[in-house]
């Protein structure tokens, strides 16, 4: 069981944008990929969803290509918290987290409905939003909604075992510090209870307090992935990014990289 990139390829505007990529999403881990802008992120996320179609090479989930599952299937499998929304109209949150449910096409039980709704408020932080406008939020209470809206998609039915897989395009993006921590506390949740999670973030130090894996993403290439403790070590990250990092540790023994901007790469 999983959500797997194997020797994928994709072009635009004639150049390769992903290159022979090898990537795989399991469930119950919490997975993520770092890498320089430009570096073909967002694309991976794409082709991980099915909204993009490989080049080459295959996109798999549970062993069963992307293309060939039915849409409607598909999105009861798998979420997308995509950076940005061009969300305009005048709809209150959680009418915009329900919008996560057309998957599911069941009117007829419009009071499990929303409750799985008003759940998926809770355990996003956004239950406070509920009765706002969305065009009216802020950019961070934007991305509590999507979130919200996302896990409302993917919520199961009790009896319902088939793994169920979470891609987020850098949630943390347009949160505070307190609040980055908290979503990564929730994904880190999500996944230690079944769910695949997989997320594009810029920090290299939420990545070393929540995620079981990191890949190193540059020119389409996947430079290394494993364990973040072994991953992201200053030269390599220097490397990458062209900047000098170091490492601390606080009174514990926890690592944390930082740019030095007095070094040299």
């Amino acid at each position: 069981m999983s959500l797997e990139l194997r020797a994928v390829c994709r072009e635009a505007g004639g150049r390769r944008i992903v290159d022979r990529l090898d990537l795989r999403v399991t469930p119950g881990r919490l997975h993520v990929l770092l890498g320089p802008n430009g570096a073909g992120k967002s694309t991976t996320l794409g082709l991980l969803a099915g909204d993009l179609r490989p080049a080459d090479g295959t996109a798999t989930l549970d062993g069963r290509p992307l293309a060939h599952w039915p849409a409607g299937e598909l999105a009861r499998r798998r979420a997308v918290m995509m950076q940005r929304d061009d969300l305009r109209f005048p709809f209150t949150v959680r009418e915009v987290v329900a919008l996560g449910r057309l998957p599911w096409q069941r009117p007829d039980d419009s009071a499990g409905e929303r409750a799985i709704v008003e759940s998926a408020l809770a355990e996003a932080g956004a239950a406070a939003l509920a009765g706002r406008r969305y065009p009216q939020l802020s950019g961070g209470e934007r991305a509590r909604v999507q979130l919200a809206r996302a896990l409302a998609q993917i919520h199961a039915d009790a009896g319902d075992a088939a793994p169920r897989y979470l891609l987020l395009d850098e949630p943390t993006a347009s949160l505070d510090f307190a609040f980055q921590h908290q979503v990564m506390v929730r994904l880190r949740r999500l996944a230690d209870r079944g769910v695949g999670v997989f997320a594009i973030l810029q920090d290299p130090n939420l990545v070393l307090r929540h995620a079981d894996t990191v890949s190193l993403l540059a020119g389409g290439r996947l430079l290394a992935s494993g364990s973040p403790d072994t991953v992201l070590e200053p030269a390599r990250l220097g490397a990458l990014y062209g900047v000098a990092i170091v490492e601390s540790r606080d009174a514990v023994g926890r690592r944390s990289l930082i740019v030095d901007p007095d070094g040299a790469a």
